[in-house]
């Protein structure tokens, strides 16, 4: 994650992840989900927090999680279900679940199937948002399998020389396991910026660089923002620009590839497109390629170690000290967060704290 979001080390107050875990379990049983699923959403909601992606972490979705279940408007029982099913894809009705909870359950049942005819893919409707997309991507890595994961988000994007959203943030997962060497691990957003992050701006002043939103009439600001500006005001009423920017700087690309996450996680789902369904309604997709169909998994980890090690190789450009690949700044983050505690923003403990006490949770910290 970019330095600017990362909350400064003068005003970060560090939790042990047991202890913030501990804590989100049990805020979750006390609104009503079942013990076996409360672990298993705070293990999504810790798990982006120990690799340093705080924007879809304990800090910037629980409390959104949690008031979703208090609004009713995510089921705390849902009565889930396969729609369509063949011996490589699912199609589910989330009924309103959690997607933290139920992306998890899809991706099982995409290993189960890759394990058996090679690929697995299953497509969701109807769910609610699915926090960090590559979690899910990585549970195939320990079934030594390239794991994907997609998700149809609500609109934030305007398109290519558009002047209002019409697709959402739409990121992109994508996990390849290795032998030595820590995993490839690629999760991010069609647009410049996601949608969360602009969340963790407003709330720590951050000003905004230039090329990340438009103004009313769908001209990108190409210059820095101060806050409050036009493509800033509210959570949820962003003007977002794709990847790329401008047309220029190829915003075309971010946008096509926006248009392709639509079409796998929503409208293959069953349940549309983004901009027919207001928020909450989120539609996801996920897969699982079976290594071992395609070629020997030994030497394809083997490979992987020997292309991540050229990545990390390469010479640093002036003024950086290394390269990295995608998914080792995560690895080395929860290595670091493990042993010296997740920091969080004093607004964010505050929150949990009084969150706690107001529905007499204990809260372990």
């Amino acid at each position: 994650m970019l330095e600017r979001f990362k909350v400064k080390q003068k005003d970060y107050i560090r939790v042990q992840e047991t202890a913030l875990r501990e804590t989100v379990v049990s805020l979750f049983e006390k609104v009503g989900v079942n013990k076996e699923d409360s672990r298993l959403a705070a293990d999504v909601l810790v798990t982006a927090d120990l690799r340093g992606v705080e924007s879809h972490g304990v800090s910037n979705m629980l409390r959104m999680y949690i008031g979703g279940y208090q609004q009713g408007s995510t089921k705390i029982d849902p009565k889930w279900r396969i729609l369509r099913e063949s011996p490589s894809t699912a199609s589910i009705d989330c009924d309103t679940a959690l997607g933290v909870i139920m992306a998890p359950k899809a991706m099982e049942i995409a290993i189960e199937k890759a394990e058996k005819v090679g690929i697995g893919m299953v497509t969701m409707t109807n769910g609610r948002h699915m926090g960090m997309a590559s979690y899910h991507a990585m549970l195939a890595l320990k079934h030594d399998m390239i794991g994907l994961c997609m998700t149809s988000t609500a609109p934030e994007m305007i398109p290519t020389f558009g002047a209002e959203p019409r697709l959402g943030t739409n990121p992109i997962a994508l996990a390849a396991p290795a032998d030595k060497e820590a995993p490839f691990v690629f999760d991010a957003a069609t647009t410049v910026v996601p949608g969360n992050k602009l969340g963790l701006a407003r709330r720590m002043g951050v000003i905004l660089p230039p090329g990340w939103v438009a103004d009313g009439e769908g001209t990108p600001i190409m210059e820095e923002t101060i806050p409050p500006a036009p493509g800033y005001e509210n959570p949820g009423q962003s003007n977002l620009l794709p990847l790329g920017s401008t047309r220029e700087m190829g915003s075309h690309k971010g946008y096509g590839l926006a248009g392709i996450v639509e079409i796998l996680s929503g409208i293959l789902t069953g349940g549309g497109f983004g901009v027919k369904f207001p928020r909450p309604d989120y539609r996801h997709c996920v897969a699982a390629y079976n290594i071992e169909s395609f070629m020997d998994t030994k030497e394809f980890k083997s490979t992987m170690d020997e292309f991540l090690r050229m990545l990390k190789s390469t010479k640093p450009a002036k003024g950086h000290d290394r390269v990295f690949y995608p998914g080792l700044p995560e690895a080395e983050c929860e290595v670091k967060y493990r042993a010296e505690g997740i920091p969080l923003h004093p607004e964010v403990v505050e929150w949990i704290q009084t969150t706690c006490k107001g529905l007499a949770v204990k809260c372990a910290f």
